[in-house]
């Protein structure tokens, strides 16, 4: 069995294990080092983190031999590391990708969004081609299976048409927005924006939330509108189909789906029944996104969410922003 490839964290936050550390070792895990660990093909060997008592307990909790505050603390050699992992905070990416690509990796798979300005992101993403180093990121909900099935399932049609989607979301347009924007992409195709309304300052303060109008392929209509972080997460997404209709709850721990029926009550009418509710897959995403990591590493196969697919989700944002400048 080939040698387990090694894998460097950058980062000790929430993301990168800290969910999973207050977990323990209940479900399936949800953040980079929990997922890196139960994988077989994978050791976790360095993680760099500058609070010094925040990378001893993260490196005691994963088993983690060597910790630093800096890349440059840390020494590494060149090719010491086959895949690094980005969670540090938005506005080091930029720069932790650069030292990161000093260490010549093979993959590196950094937290959304790639940098907080387009200019920085699209210049990370030419850096990483040029250095021919894969770069993956994480939009999470394109791992997860049932997302998977319900693209595959709309391409089918096996509810008819799509005739709209409605996504609602809070807590920035970059940082969660960005989310819905890349789900719907995953799910639909490309979009465009058509008009964006006035700014919603509910938790960034360089990052408002942001209602949007869309269009998709074939004139699809698609809304994104926004709620309040103060109040509480959400993160929910409404298909109509010509034969159903979808619903997305709890950022994808739950859905419902509802079918067209002959109307009971009006004859020759048809109507929705009351559906059925059933658990979502969003919990295997990231056990999916670590596997497809070892998958890219040992065979070359291709990324679902890449840095060319993030930069086109970015550019999304940086648009509805410029429309509600306008």
């Amino acid at each position: 069995m080939p040698a387990p490839h090694p894998v460097l964290i950058v980062g000790g936050g929430n993301i990168a294990g800290g969910f999973d550390s207050a977990r323990g070792n209940e479900g399936l895990p949800l953040t980079h080092a929990g997922a890196f660990s139960r994988h077989a093909g994978f050791r976790l060997a360095a993680c760099i983190e500058p609070d010094p008592e925040r990378a001893r307990a993260f490196a005691a909790h994963w088993g983690i031999p060597r910790t630093a505050a800096s890349f440059a603390e840390l020494g590494a050699s060149p090719g010491a590391f086959d895949a690094i992992s980005i969670c540090s905070p938005t506005s080091a990416h930029a720069q932790d990708i650069a030292s990161a690509l000093t260490l010549k990796p093979r993959l590196i798979f950094c937290e959304k969004p790639v940098s907080p300005e387009l200019d920085a992101t699209s210049a990370v993403v030419a850096a990483c081609a040029a250095a021919g180093v894969t770069l993956m990121v994480n939009h999470t909900r394109r791992w997860a299976p049932d997302i998977g099935q319900l693209r595959a399932d709309i391409a089918a049609r096996t509810w008819g048409s799509l005739r709209s989607a409605t996504g609602v979301y809070n807590k920035g347009v970059l940082n969660n927005g960005s989310h819905m924007l890349d789900l719907l992409a995953f799910l639909v195709g490309p979009l465009t924006p058509l008009w964006a309304g006035r700014p919603h300052w509910d938790h960034w303060p360089d990052d408002p939330s942001i209602a949007a109008a869309l269009e998709g392929p074939d004139g699809l209509p698609i809304m994104l509108n926004i709620a309040d972080a103060r109040d509480y997460a959400l993160f929910e997404l409404e298909l109509v189909l010509e034969r159903a209709v979808i619903r997305m709850e709890q950022g994808g721990g739950a859905w419902r789906l509802r079918h067209a029926i002959d109307s009971p009550t009006f004859s020759g009418y048809k109507t929705l029944d009351a559906g059925g509710n059933q658990p979502g897959r969003y919990d295997a995403a990231m056990t999916a996104a670590i596997a497809e990591i070892a998958a890219v590493l040992d065979t070359g196969a291709e990324p679902a969410s890449t840095g060319r697919t993030a930069l086109a989700t970015q550019t999304l944002c940086h648009r509805i922003r410029q429309l509600a400048q306008a």
